[in-house]
């Protein structure tokens, strides 16, 4: 998925039990990667973009995020869109999505203490509070904030790394009023496509992300002008 994984397992369990449960959840990521990539021409995503894969060809998972893209779509006014940039691209919600199905294998196979991060995605699970650095979206070296999570999940999107590459789906034209926008909550699939969606609003994302802490999404933003704005009820560590 163009990004490094780290993952952290925190529970006492045999190395060997420890190194099997790694291998399977790269191993899924893995399958994912080779499903969902826009780079590899062999993948699913590729095959139908080019029109030679049938949404009733496909993989249920596939069938799965295309639904969801849909269902995320309507929810967000259309701002999380899958073809803002004129062709199926579902990584905006497929990055989030695979780790937080990656956290709930490794729970069910009864390992349910561990950190997952991927890129600006991480799934924090346990009864422990993981402490969590945002990073400063000028001074790479430098936080801007640090979070206290205990099971939940944080996702950041901005423009620092990748430069304009959320779609406003309004103007056409890469989002640029936000520099970094941070949701956490419950559940990293959605904090995920909620921060991509907040980020392709441009100063219309602000608003969004009040709204969201109603939902139990909470959240952190800076603009490209360099102010910073947190909802209430941020976990900000002490």
């Amino acid at each position: 998925m163009g990004t490094a994984v780290s993952i952290e397992l925190a529970d006492d369990r045999p190395a060997g039990e420890l190194r099997t449960l790694i291998a399977d959840v790269c191993g899924w990521l893995h399958e994912v990667d080779a499903r969902f990539s826009t780079y590899k021409e062999d993948s699913e995503v590729s095959r139908m973009r080019r029109g030679e894969l049938t949404y009733d060809g496909c993989h249920p998972d596939l069938r799965h995020v295309l639904g969801a893209c849909a269902d995320l779509w309507r929810e967000t006014g259309g701002f999380f869109d899958a073809y803002a940039g004129g062709t199926l691209d579902p990584s905006g919600y497929v990055k989030g999505w695979s780790v937080e199905v990656a956290s709930a294998r490794l729970a069910a196979a009864g390992c349910p203490t561990h950190y997952i991060g991927a890129g600006g995605d991480i799934r924090a699970r346990g009864d422990r509070a993981w402490r969590i650095g945002i990073r400063h979206p000028w001074q790479a070296d430098k936080l801007a904030w640090k979070l206290s999570v205990t099971d939940g999940a944080v996702a950041t999107s901005g423009t620092y790394e990748r430069g304009g590459h959320v779609i406003n789906p309004r103007t056409g034209r890469p989002a640029a009023y936000l520099r970094s926008v941070t949701v956490v909550g419950p559940d990293l699939t959605l904090a995920d496509a909620y921060a991509t969606a907040a980020l392709a609003m441009d100063a219309d994302g602000l608003p969004y992300l009040e709204k969201l802490a109603a939902e139990g999404y909470h959240s952190a933003a800076v603009t490209e002008d360099g102010q910073a704005f947190t909802s209430p009820g941020l976990p900000i560590a002490s």
